[in-house]
């Protein structure tokens, strides 16, 4: 059974993200006067399909991926898509838009970056479902109570603070004080505070610690924070308020793993992630939906980096085009689009042999 439940909501997430992402895609295609091929949800063999304005749009067999094929792209799909037009399959063939490589750069920039945004905005329709749901009230960044004889308190924090930043990094929500404080490594931190409508600086807080029975060392905040009333204009601005928590989160991890803060054996790949959404899923709905509000805006923010084959990547080529008046030259781009495949495949098989690893030592 928990292999079962494990299976569809992978499927349910990786499906969610991904088609979300594609539609960005296919969207803003539309709207540009773009000729989309074909508009696919999943991969490999094809379950059905129907052709309706001269763009394909058929269910894959594999629920893990999609894709958007586009006139004048330079891509497996594309070629594939553009033949099965061609050859009339459904009968059905009036390709209205133009190439791709034929619409202004402006508007091929705005293509690639809309699937990303798709996901930035799925992450916060998520996240405001989350938050409305919810019986509790929003959780403020406004100090309710310091407790008595705590370190905190006599360090510098006060009842009616209100915390703007920790360590420098400004706080959206009440989960980024949370997350910059298990950061720490000597349970002190820098606060930047609203007090009495003045910002405060109050440099190394310190807070008090205990361990548990295996002797580990923990931090105790020993504070509490005001609730919240949970108005429509509130839930919307946590909910985008948690986005760019959850944005803050991945850049800090990548940071941490170039810095060497963060181990490379620490990543995951295919099979870690599944592994975590069978977790989350099993302990209920709003935690599954948490962990597909983090996939999302990873792969928003993944997909907008500077790297060839990714569509920061190929936005970058676009800039270049559009600075210098000239595109650049194909065999350059197809070059760097194959060597950066062969290193994220490379990358995330790492990945994988990690996850195996963890699954077989008990370590996930």
């Amino acid at each position: 059974m928990s292999f079962i439940v494990t299976f569809i909501a992978a499927v349910f997430v990786f499906s969610a993200v991904i088609a979300i992402h594609e539609f960005g895609h296919f969207m803003v295609a539309k709207l540009c006067g773009v000729q989309v091929n074909e508009f696919s949800i999943g991969m490999g063999p094809v379950l059905c399909k129907r052709v309706r304005k001269g763009t394909q749009y058929s269910v894959r067999a594999l629920p893990v991926g999609g894709f958007v094929a586009l006139e004048g792209e330079e891509s497996p799909e594309s070629k594939q898509a553009e033949e099965n037009l061609s050859a009339g399959s459904d009968g059905e063939v009036s390709p209205s838009g133009i190439p791709l490589n034929e619409a202004p750069v402006w508007q091929r920039a705005l293509i690639m970056l809309a699937g990303a945004g798709m996901n930035f905005v799925l992450g916060f329709v998520v996240m405001a479902i989350l938050i409305t749901a919810q019986s509790e009230p929003i959780t403020s960044k406004v100090l309710y109570q310091v407790e008595e004889n705590a370190l905190c308190g006599q360090t510098g924090l006060q009842a009616g603070d209100k915390i703007l930043a920790v360590n420098g990094r400004r706080c959206f929500v009440a989960n980024d004080i949370l997350y910059e404080l298990m950061r720490t490594e000597d349970y002190t931190a820098d606060f930047t505070v609203l007090r009495d409508g003045k910002k405060v600086e109050l440099p190394g807080v310190q807070f008090d610690t205990w361990q548990d029975d295996k002797g580990e060392t923990h931090m105790s905040l020993g504070f509490t924070v005001y609730g919240i009333k949970k108005t429509p204009l509130n839930v919307l601005k946590e909910a985008g308020n948690s986005v760019l928590y959850y944005g803050r989160i991945i850049f800090a991890s990548l940071s941490d793993l170039l810095r060497g803060r963060e181990s490379i054996n620490d990543l995951s790949g295919p099979v870690g992630i599944v592994t975590a959404i069978g977790q989350a899923a099993s302990y209920g709905w709003q935690d599954l939906l948490e962990l597909l509000v983090l996939i999302t805006v990873n792969l928003g923010i993944f997909n907008l980096l500077p790297f060839p084959a990714l569509d920061g990547g190929k936005v970058v080529f676009l800039l270049i085009e559009g600075v210098t008046g000239h595109a650049v030259p194909e065999k350059i781009q197809s070059g760097l689009t194959v060597a950066a495949f062969a290193l994220l495949f490379g990358l995330m098989i790492f990945a994988t042999y990690n996850d195996i690893l963890r699954l077989i030592t008990g370590a996930m």
